[in-house]
Formats: C-alpha cells, structure tokens, sequence
C-alpha cells in the first residue's frame, strides 16, 4: 500500500503497479545517486543531449584539475592497478575522482547518463577542431557568416577569430557546441526548420569548394565505418569483466595453497568460455564490417556552384550537397531529399520488401513552414534513404534528377541501423537482476565468513600470511569463480540448436528473455497469411447501386470502362528490362486487364507528354478498346498514413483523367455522395467477413489547360465517382493455425497488429484460431468530436450489433453487459482500429490498459502506432515478442523484447532474431530454447548456491573445531 498525493491509501497492486514501482525505484537512484556524489551535479551545468529521442542522454560538464589527476595517479601505483581497474568499471567515478564540476562551455571532459532506468554512464572529452587547416580564406568578422547558410549551426558553433569548434562524438555521432544556444547539437544533417523554397534556393545550385570543406572538416566523412574489432582488444575487454578478474584473484589464491586440481579446471573452463566469447563477438564484427564496406567506395556526380559537374567519391559528401543521379541500379551513398526529377527506389532495406517504390520531387512552395510540414504527412516520399536502390531515375523538364544531401554517414537511415546494433537497447531482465541480488548476498556471507575466520586464527595465534590467505579464501568459497562460464552454458549451445534450424541471433542474451515470453504480436499480410494475393472478382457500380460481380476465374475479359483503364493505370509498376516489376497487388491487378506496358518514345507522342512516361495500351488480341493506350504522366505514390495512391493520367487523343485506389473506406470519403451506393457498408463487410482484402476504385475528368505537375493533390483527389470494388483473396500460410494454437495452449497471448482492413483481419483470427468459435469478438471505435477537445467511445458485438456509447467522463465498459452466461464462459477479444487506438492514448488513458488486457486485433495500424502498442503492452509487465516479415514492422521489431523478422532483407539486422524459414514456426522453437536456456541458468544457480553452502558448512566446522581449543590455550596462558 501507498499514500498517494492526495492523502488517500492506494494498493499498489493492479494494472498501474508497474508505474507506481517505477516511481519508487528512480526515487531510490536519486537518493543514492545523491548520497554518493553529493553535490557533483548540483554544481556543474547539465542538460539533455538528443531530447524527446530514443537515445536521450543527460550531459554534465566537468574541467581536469591536475592535483586531483596527480592523487589518482599515486592511487593507481599503490594500488598496483586496482584503482584504474576500478575506473574502468565505473566511468563516473573517474570523472568526479579526477575532474570538478563546471559549465558545458568550459568543460573538457562531459559525463553522459541516459535517460531510461539503467541511468547508464559514459565518459567522452571535448575536442576541437580547428578551421585554421584548411586552406581557403576564411571571413572572420563577428558579422560575416563562414558559410552563405548563415542560420547553419557550423556559423553558429565557429569560436572567432581563432576559427575553432568544440565538439564531442557520442555513438559515432559528432555534436559541436552552438555557442548562441549554450548547448552541443547534432551535426551532419541538414536543419528540420528549413522551409521548402530555402531548400531550394539556398542548395538548387550546389555549395562553393570552400563550403564543402569546412562543412566536411566539421561534418565528417560520409562513411559508415565499422572497424573489424582487433582479437587482442576483444580478449583485454572480456578479460577485464569483474568476473574474470574475481576468478584470476582465486586461482592465484589456491596456487598458493597447492590446490592445483580446481584451479586448473577452473582455468581451461574459462578460456574456454572467453575463447567462445571472443570468437562470437569476432564473427559478429566480420559480418558486420562486409555489410557496410561497399558503401564507402561509391562514386558520385555533383553539382559545384561556379564549377559545374564533378566526379567524386561518396565518402566526400556533405550535408547541402547537389547530387545529379544518372542511370539505374545505383545505391545511395547517404540521405537526400529529390528536388527535380522522379525515382523508383527499391527500400528492401528499410522495409524488408523488394518492392518499386516511386519518389516525388520536393514541391517549391513559398510558405515559411518547415518542409516536412509542408509535404503533408508522409514526408519520406520525397527522401531517398541511404542504403536504397534507385531502380530508375527520370528527370522532369530540366531532363536531370537533382538532389539535396539531407544526412550523411551515422545520420542516416542505414547509419542508424547499424549503430541498433553495435549499440543494442539494454534490456532489464528479471533473471540478471537477480544474479546480482544473488551475488551480493553471497559476498555478504562471505564478508561475515571472512570477519569471523580473522578473529579465529589471530586469536589462535596463526601466522599473519596463514591468516590472510584462510580469511580470502572464504571468499572464493563463498562466491563461486564458476559462476561466469556456467552461466553462458545454455545461452551457447541453444544459440547452436537455433542455428541448425534456420534461426540466427546477433543478441544472445536475448535468448533467455526468450524463455519468459507471454505475448506475442504478430504481423498479418505476409506473416500469418501468403504473400501472393490472387485476384477473385472486381464489383462494378453505377448510379442504381453494386452490379453483379465480374470473376476473373471465368476466363472471361473485363469490359471496357473507366473501372478497366483505373486497373490499368493506377498503379506504380514499372517496366525494367523488359520485365514488369513492383508491387503484387498492382500486378495481379495489371495482369487481370490483359493489357501491356511500354515506354513513350516517337511512336507514342501525345501532346504534353514528357518523354520516356510509362504507357498501358491493349493487347492485340484484345477488342471494342476505343483507345489506343494511356499515358500515367504523374503519380500521388501509394501512403500508409494516407491509405491511399492516386495517378493523373491521359487517353490517347482523349480526356486527362485522374484514378485513385486505396482503403475503401478512405475512397469513398473523396467521391460525389450520390456516386457512393447506398450498400456500400453492408457489401464491403459481406466481403471483409469473408476474409477477402478489398481495394476501392474511383475516378474523376480533369481540364486540359493545367499542367499535371502544377496541379495540387488536395485538388486532383475531390469530387470523385466511384467506380467499384476490386476484391483480392489471402490465404493463411499452412503453418499459422498449428503454430498459434501451440501458443495458445501454452497460456501464451497471441494478438494481431495488422495495417489491413479491421474485418479482414477479425476473420483472419477466427480462421487462425487466434479468436476460437465460442469467444465474442467486441469492436470498440473512439473518435475525436469535431471542433472541440473532447472525444467518445463505443462498443459493439460484432456479430450481434449491440453498441453503447460512452462520453470521455466515464472510465469503464460494462462488456457484460449484452453478454450471456453461455458466451461468458467463452471469452471476448477487443477489435480496434489505429485512429481508435491513437484517439483512446490521447483522451482515454486510464482506459487504455483495461482494453488491452483482452485486445486482441489491432488493424490499420501505422509503423509508430505499432511500436506504440508493443510498449503499452510492455508497460503491463508483458514480456513482449514481435513477429513480422520486416515491411512497416522493424519499428516494433526494435522494441519488442524479442523482435523475429522473418525477412532476409538487411532490415532484419535490427532484429535481434531473423529466421530463414519464412513462417511463424520459428515463434515455439524460439521460445523453448529461450526457456532450456532460462531453465539451464536456474540450475547453474542451485548448484552454485548449493556448492557454496556445502564448502562454507565445512570452513564454519574447522574454524568453530578452532574455536573449541580457545579456552584450554588461555587456561594453558
């Protein structure tokens, strides 16, 4: 029980336990962390590095003082190296031993600690860099930027007129001091403040030669170095573990004592152990560094202001560089955002899919907002990520593709992949906490054991040297030099047994986090169904309403229409060698109108047309087509977050017309009402019940006096009619209902996080068996009211259509409401979509854990809602894993206990577990070996602990025999 801050006595048990155990335990750090450094904080400035960010970090500043360096180093000879050995285990107590506390502006030494609850320290110095190298003029009057972006940071950190920065690098990432705002900022990306029209005119010509070298000077180089970590540095960092020092201090010890056998077999353990260790660690390092290499030796095309054009390598670029991309297949050296020109990416990497995905230029809009504001709400569609594969590059009418160096080298999308794993999010397991409760108890006892064997052989008149090495010796009894190499035992050989099944880890201590999984989230397109859609029917209408469905199994053709030239034409494949790739719903989608796929060139001129635009056009066998093709001139590229694609396009000879395809629910809200049959909701739930996936279809005429590139998106998708329903069919993969229903009765909570349509995926969890046939399905909807701050929720059965609504002032749902006896016993799953659930985190908090104690399908979820959800649900005390095939999952992936992605692509790297086998057979292998291993490790304590008390039983009966011959000794006296 608690007194909360109102008086009132509160259990602390239930859902917010968690929260209020949390609270305390910080409480408790900073009462410690108060106790033991009294002041040291309080005295020097100190604020937040990476604020808001996943990597926030504290930073505290600290000035060398020399006599306190010249005690430390004193302390360090007489202490013949245990003070260093000290220092190296604790950072922070060489920073307060041998610095003092000063401003951040002062300072030559900071002291990192991060923000979350292992308040992990790190110690970094300030360098400096000195712009005095370099060999162009530099302007160094207080009023004269170095750089013509004068409102850059690098103006802004530049100490005149001696022309030097401070700067500090923290997980391969530089930040220099900015000396207006009093604080060290990133550097080596472009500033998010900038507005769409700076961006353009400021970089749309290139930097001068003397920019790019002061800003690659500051910057750094653009590479994603990975160093192959020498093996003599991997044996010094493992040998200096606290435990390996403690099993050195032991052997030593019974050397002494000629007490050879343990001591060798101690030994030859240990090597063993560190040996395996090293050669992990050493492997990982290789893997790594290939992974990267090649992406420091590109070749670059850039745009120099006054010079034109030059060749250079990649590892040159700066932030605000032009680049002029030519050609295809080219890999990108570094983030940048496309201000000219249209590119079809490959983002395998980011996504885990090796789908086309196309990217539009950066809009010269003249509004001062920031230019991710300005893109709407998907920004990235205008960013070429590092890492990427650009497919095909076509320029607009300048005929080239330019684009802005946004970030470069640990800054950038793959940078931040590989610095996931060289410096992985540390995990708060329950079993390594209490290892080291275990230990402390046994260093306790044996600091009583040591204390009492003193006093008995002095009093008994022993030898000094006898009595030291008794009194240590209890220590090594006591505290278990075993205990290390025991520990690792079942991590290494269930690691082997995963491998021989397809299943690699670049974590393995996550394996025994593995063991305590109780909730397991899993992706659903891809995951628990087949990839391949096949395409089943398409569902015309007209002003009357929904036509009879046209089956594509029939071998019948689809008529003419504008539902034909919409499958047609709105879509982003593309036509590379030959060959028609991207996405497969678009080519099942394509391949159902039997038409073909062609370049325009001098056969295929229409007026206005840019050349080399992707033309559809009939097949030759195919008849009554009025048109000769169709011409896509500018794409609206499918969003996650829009839910939506749309596509200006033009008849041969004919209308300019615009096609829209997306969620149909998202559709229908941009067409003419009276376009909208009155059936829709029931016709879309008579086929979403049924499983299928359904793609809406729409269409609209646009005037032929605008451009279609100055025509606007808000513009292009209103007023549209709607055409139909496109109706695909996903089957579950063949090993998802046996593997969840081993989960399932394994006590073992399976949910779905899904960015397909809710109904989809309710029927997808009753044929997987993740929702059996007697348990309920409730769908709760929340929804913000508009023009106020003020939201409601409500439930229904979905079955029944039983709904009640509740204002944001009530705090509970009476689900048993409209539930009888009969379903009671059974059981109910809460049904959500994203918008409700991102509405319910704002407005309906202390709800929010209620529903997700029986949540069970979560769809149309973006990739944030979908890391979000894993973290509300590891704010329950869940032990969190997540299973996806890598496209929009490796956010959640990353914060999931257990992330298993089961993709190959090089997303998967920050994923601690990846399987070959592409299906969720690997979730029950994973976890038994997850619980060998936990199990392995409680046994390996037992023993310890038990082996301890055995040999501790025998010291306390010889040195209290000892003590049987004190009184005889003193009468003897």
């Amino acid at each position: 029980m608690i007194i909360n801050s109102f008086g009132r006595l509160e259990s602390c048990g239930g859902l917010a336990s968690w929260s209020r155990r949390l609270l305390l335990r910080k409480a408790r750090e900073e009462e410690w962390n108060h106790f033991f450094m009294g002041d040291h904080f309080e005295k020097g400035q100190h604020t937040l590095l990476n604020e808001g960010e996943e990597n926030e970090m504290e930073i505290f500043g600290y000035r060398t003082q020399g006599c306190r360096k010249t005690l430390c180093l004193a302390g360090s000879i007489f202490s013949f190296g245990i003070l260093p050995l000290v220092f190296y285990w604790r950072p922070a107590w060489h920073v307060w031993a041998n610095c003092v506390p000063c401003s951040l502006q002062e300072a030559d030494v900071v002291l990192l600690r991060t923000t979350d609850e292992f308040q992990t320290y790190s110690r970094k110095k300030v360098m400096w860099i000195h712009l005095s190298s370099l060999n162009s003029e530099l302007g160094v009057t207080p009023d004269h930027p170095v750089i013509t972006d004068e409102e850059y940071i690098i103006n802004r950190a530049i100490r005149k007129p001696d022309l030097k920065v401070r700067c500090i690098k923290v997980q391969k990432i530089r930040y220099v001091w900015n000396n207006l705002e009093g604080q060290f900022q990133k550097i080596g990306c472009l500033e998010d403040w900038l507005s769409s029209a700076k961006i353009h005119l400021k970089f749309g010509s290139g930097l001068t030669k003397e920019e790019q070298e002061i800003r690659r000077l500051i910057c750094g180089p653009n590479t994603i170095d990975v160093e192959i970590t020498p093996i003599w540095k991997l044996l010094i960092k493992e040998v200096l573990n606290p435990f390996y020092i403690f099993q050195l201090f032991s052997v030593c010890l019974w050397f002494s004592e000629d007490y050879k056998e343990y001591a060798f077999a101690i030994i030859i353990m240990s090597i063993m152990s560190i040996a395996l260790t090293v050669y992990d660690l050493r492997e990982q390092s290789v893997k790594l560094h290939r992974l990267v290499e090649s992406h420091n030796s590109i070749t670059v095309s850039v745009c120099r202001r006054k010079a034109g054009v030059q060749e250079l390598e990649s590892r040159f670029l700066v932030p605000g560089d032009l680049l002029v991309l030519t050609g295809n297949k080219v890999q990108m050296p570094c983030d940048a955002i496309l201000i000219d020109g249209n590119c079809v990416v490959d983002e395998g990497m980011l996504t885990g899919e090796s789908i086309p995905v196309t990217k539009t230029p950066l809009p010269k809009t003249e509004s001062s907002e920031p230019w991710k504001m300005q893109s709407e709400a998907d920004y990235k569609r205008h960013v070429l990520f590092c890492g990427t594969e650009i497919i095909q590059a076509k320029g607009a009418c300048s005929g080239t593709v330019k684009a802005v160096v946004l970030q470069t080298g640990f800054n950038t999308a793959k940078g931040d992949l590989v610095r996931s794993i060289l410096y992985p999010k540390p995990m708060n397991f329950k079993l390594y906490r209490d290892a080291i409760m275990f230990l402390l108890c046994l260093v306790g006892t044996a600091t009583i054991g040591m204390i009492y064997t003193l006093c008995v052989y002095v009093l008994s008149g022993e030898p000094p040297e006898e009595v030291v090495k008794k009194a240590l010796d209890v220590i090594t009894i006591a505290v278990p030099p075993a205990l290390p190499a025991a520990l690792t035992t079942g991590i290494i050989y269930a690691q082997r047994r995963l491998k021989k099944r397809g299943i690699f880890c670049i974590s393995p201590q996550r394996i025994n986090v593995c063991g305590q999984i109780n909730l397991v989230c899993f992706d659903k397109t891809g995951t628990l169904t087949r990839d391949g859609l096949d395409l089943w029917g398409v569902v015309p209408c007209d002003r009357s309403g929904f036509q009879e469905i046209h089956s594509f199994a029939s071998g019948r053709s689809l008529p003419w229409g504008p539902l034909c030239a919409a499958m047609a034409s709105c879509h982003s494949l593309i036509l590379l060698d030959g060959t028609i790739q991207g996405d497969p719903l678009d080519l099942k989608m394509f391949e159902a109108t039997t038409w073909e796929m062609a370049i325009s060139g001098d056969d295929f001129h229409i007026t206005g047309v840019p050349a080399h635009a992707m033309v559809v056009k009939p097949c030759k066998t195919a008849s009554q087509v009025p048109v000769e093709g169709i011409a896509i001139l500018h794409q609206f590229p499918f969003s996650s977050a829009l839910q939506r694609m749309t596509v200006i396009a033009q008849e041969m000879g004919g209308d300019r017309l615009a096609f829209m395809k997306g969620a149909p629910e998202r559709v229908a809200s941009f067409c003419q009402p009276e376009t909208v049959p009155t059936s829709f909701v029931s016709e879309l739930q008579s086929y979403t019940t049924q499983g299928f996936r359904v793609i809406a279809l729409a269409y609209k005429k646009l005037e032929m006096d605008h451009h279609s590139t100055a025509l606007t998106r808000d513009k292009v998708e209103s007023d549209l009619i709607f055409l139909g329903l496109l109706i695909l069919e996903n089957q579950l993969k063949d090993e998802t209902k046996p593997v969840l229903e081993e989960l399932i009765s394994a006590r073992i909570r399976t949910v779905m996080v899904t960015g397909d349509n809710l109904q989809t995926a309710i029927t997808v969890a009753r044929k997987s068996g993740m929702v059996s046939e007697n348990q309920k399905v409730i769908l709760i909807e929340a929804n913000e009211t508009t023009g106020s701050s003020s939201a409601s929720i409500s439930w229904k059965l979905v079955e029944e259509r039983k709904q009640i609504s509740y204002r944001n002032q009530d705090n509970y749902i009476n689900i048993r409401e409209d539930i009888s006896d009969n379903d009671r016993e059974g059981g109910y799953h809460f049904a959500l979509s994203g918008k409700s659930f991102q509405v319910i985190s704002q407005h309906f908090s202390s709800l929010l854990p209620k529903i997700l104690i029986n949540g069970t399908i979560f769809a149309r979820m973006s990739p944030g809602q979908k890391s979000s959800l894993v973290e509300e649900f590891q704010k329950l005390d869940y032990f969190v894993g997540m299973c996806g095939d890598g496209a929009n999952d490796c956010g959640a992936l990353k914060m999931a206990h257990v992330g298993i992605s089961l993709s190959e692509q090089e997303a998967s790297v920050a994923s601690p577990f990846t399987s070959k086998t592409p299906n969720i057979e690997c979730v029950p292998h994973l976890i038994k070996e997850g619980r060998a291993a936990l199990v392995t490790s409680f046994c390996m304590f037992k023993y310890m602990a038990l082996y301890s008390m055995i040999q501790r039983q025998t010291v306390f009966q010889i040195t209290s025999f000892c003590s049987r011959i004190w009184p005889s000794q003193l009468l003897l006296a």
